[in-house]
């Protein structure tokens, strides 16, 4: 998610179906948040506190 590479910081979700030109309706965050989490479970990102994303440190 090329998302990530351009922050500046930890993005919330809604801020991340922004920047994926998604539709900001409350199924799709939800879903978003969802597929996060999983990425956060297998290392490929990292949640820095509670509904913040962002890129894993090396």
């Amino acid at each position: 998610m090329a998302v990530f590479t351009t922050a500046d910081g930890p993005l919330r979700t809604r801020q991340v179906c922004e920047a994926m030109d998604l539709l900001i309706a409350p199924s799709t965050v939800n879903n978003t948040r969802l597929k996060l989490k999983r990425l956060v479970e297998r290392g490929i990102r990292a949640e820095t506190e509670q509904g913040l994303f962002t890129q894993p440190r090396p």
